[in-house]
């Protein structure tokens, strides 16, 4: 199979010790891209440092709602600096990761939505995709789209909604990344959905070292893993993991001009 992991954080202090490796054998196992995405200002430097020193990396870059407290006005100044300055670099594929994240305790929903929105705003201007981080806020997010049309939408990271929420964003332009959490057996909603979402509509990811699957409960994830998801994800939804990889390539491509 030929996969692309359309959302790592290959960066993460967890790899340092085995990244090489690790890589290597992702793409013996057919992972043939990966995009690492950025998540705070600090570390827009390592993850670029690190997408230089492979070819089959690629780079999004953003500031994460997870990250609230860390993020200051001038990180978009930055952030815009950053796209500026890397403009026409074939390994910058995207704006992200940022959202909504309405899980987090005590983080401002108005401070959430303003830093989204200026995230978007950059997405437009340098005609990026947009990947994006959605906990509990899917309507809020789907009612921003609507207003800022995007002219290359993106990717609904780690998307769980339901089915409605699922064609909203696909009449949008928007992908789904899908990844570990459908390979549970209590997602139940999110098993449910999956059968009734068009193959054109998917990308796959693993949220590395995060969410990892079933079959590796309690272990580090890695683009490693992504076989194994497509082939328990491809069993929910009632296609063979053939057809997945190849559909998941193939919208991944075509979102991300390779």
């Amino acid at each position: 199979m030929r996969l692309i992991d359309t959302h790592t954080h290959l960066d993460f202090p967890e790899f340092d010790g085995d990244r090489d490796r690790l890589l290597s054998d992702a793409r013996a196992r057919g992972v043939e891209r990966m995009v690492v995405l950025g998540v705070y200002q600090e570390n827009w430097q390592r993850v670029w440092d690190l997408v230089r020193s492979d070819p089959c990396l690629y780079a999004a870059l953003g500031l994460h709602p997870v990250y609230l407290e860390q993020h200051r006005p001038e990180h978009l100044v930055e952030l815009r600096q950053w796209l500026e300055r890397l403009r026409g670099e074939p390994q910058l594929c995207a704006v992200g990761e940022f959202g909504l994240d309405y899980y987090i305790p005590d983080a401002d929903p108005q401070a959430q939505q303003a830093l989204f929105e200026a995230q978007l705003a950059l997405a437009a201007d340098f005609e990026l995709p947009a990947l994006l981080h959605v906990r509990r806020g899917h309507a809020r997010v789907i009612a921003t789209l609507k207003r800022f049309k995007l002219p290359r939408a993106g990717i609904i990271h780690a998307f769980s909604g339901s089915y409605e929420e699922a064609r909203e964003y696909i009449k949008l332009g928007f992908r789904l990344g899908l990844g570990g959490a459908a390979t549970w057996p209590q997602a139940l909603r999110l098993r449910r959905t999956l059968p009734r979402l068009p193959l054109e509509s998917i990308v796959l990811e693993t949220d590395a070292p995060d969410m990892a699957p079933a079959m590796f409960a309690g272990q580090r994830n890695s683009p490693e893993h992504l076989p194994e998801i497509a082939e328990a994800l491809a069993g929910v939804m009632g296609v063979t993991p053939q057809q997945l990889a190849e559909a998941s390539t193939r919208n991944a491509c075509d979102l991300f001009g390779w």
